[in-house]
């Protein structure tokens, strides 16, 4: 593509984006948000100012994106009469170009988060299967790959509870991830993740097929209406820490949610049950163990909508043994994502936490759909 088609292309997509994302009415109602944060009494109902707020800041994400994709385009649109009059170079015309595309690409992938949910943080949880401790290092090991996922890319992890392993890794661990579009992106990690590899733990230096689950649901704020039935709710505590030694709480701070939840559609009633022991202040963990269980509230809700809307497609699989999203070979150096057939032969890179290609992938064939 020479210079002038491929200005013309990104100011194409640049008009393209702007109707897509309506930015002179996100622009509007950003206004006049703004015109309520003024009045005297805007912080007399809370709840209220901090929806009002984050509709904000929600909408700012989408007109600051595209105000940098403008400029970008005005700059190039500038520079390209430099070029014609001699003034600039070849080399910076594609420079300028190149950065550019990278942020009408960044936009167009983000265009598919829109739904309500895809803004939120994530709680990430991890659960190894049959296996033993080769199943259970496993698991491990995908913690550690999300743990530098979120640290690229400036997320906040909490490990809310974990169970370690007998001997070695764990048995399942549930993380917060918070920054912006945690979920939206994360959300393509749900499912069952595969691992080939010549075992450590095999005295005979077999090759060894070990499956972990990931599931991944957005964590609801305060603005979202979840209703908790407190006649339904009941707590336990218990001494949290570790194995032993130095390490053992004296004080029962972890706590124990069980909460009888009955399904409002189909009657059925089962119990939810969450342990929380992420700090040593029992009131707090009952406060983060709450957030969770509305997390869990939210989800089965939204999982409700999007089966009424007929949004869940057949490539969404179910966790399950056998039907594993993603593969990783380890002696063969592939890690493959089944649903997009994308893959790649740098798997350190990916169990370093770099599996943006991989979400891309998947968003750029389901992200509108889910």
């Amino acid at each position: 593509m020479t210079i002038p088609e491929s200005i013309k292309d990104l100011q194409t997509r640049k008009e393209a984006l702007k109707k897509f994302l309506d930015i002179d009415k996100l622009t509007a109602e950003i206004a006049e948000e703004e015109k309520q944060t003024e009045g005297a009494d805007f912080w007399n109902d809370p709840k209220e100012a901090k929806k009002v707020m984050l509709s904000i800041k929600s909408k700012k994400t989408w007109t600051s994106a595209f105000k940098s994709v403008s400029d970008s385009c005005d700059d190039l649109e500038v520079m390209n009469e430099f070029f014609e009059a001699g003034d600039t170079s070849e080399e910076e015309m594609l420079a300028q170009i190149e950065e550019t595309t990278k942020l009408v690409e960044e936009l167009e992938f983000k265009n598919m988060l829109r739904n309500e949910s895809d803004r939120f943080d994530a709680v990430l949880s991890i659960n190894a299967g049959a296996g033993g401790v080769e199943a259970q290092d496993w698991a491990e090991m995908l913690m550690r790959m999300y743990m530098r996922y979120a640290e690229r890319n400036n997320y906040k992890v909490a490990i809310s509870n974990i169970l370690d392993g007998e001997g070695a890794g764990i048995k399942s661990v549930t993380m917060q991830v918070e920054g912006d579009f945690a979920f939206g992106y994360l959300k393509s990690e749900t499912g069952v993740h595969r691992l080939v590899r010549v075992s450590p733990f095999n005295a005979q230096g077999k090759r060894m097929t070990s499956f972990a689950s990931v599931s991944v649901t957005p964590l609801v704020d305060d603005t979202i209406e979840v209703v908790v039935d407190n006649s339904r709710l009941s707590w336990d505590t218990f001494r949290s820490g570790g194995a032993g030694g130095q390490n053992v709480n004296k004080v029962e701070s972890g706590v124990r949610l069980r909460y009888q939840y009955k399904d409002p559609y189909t009657g059925e009633e089962e119990e939810i049950l969450i342990e929380n022991t992420e700090t040593r202040d029992q009131p707090k963990n009952k406060e983060n163990a709450l957030r969770l269980l509305r997390s869990q509230l939210y989800d089965r809700e939204m999982k409700h909508r999007m089966e009424e809307q007929a949004k869940i497609k057949a490539s969404q699989k179910k966790i399950e043994w056998g039907s594993q999203i993603r593969s990783y070979v380890m002696d063969d150096r592939r890690v493959k994502d089944h649903r997009t057939n994308y893959q790649t032969g740098d798997v350190m890179g990916v169990m370093d936490g770099k599996i943006d290609n991989f979400i891309k992938s998947y968003l750029m064939e389901f992200g509108g759909d889910n």
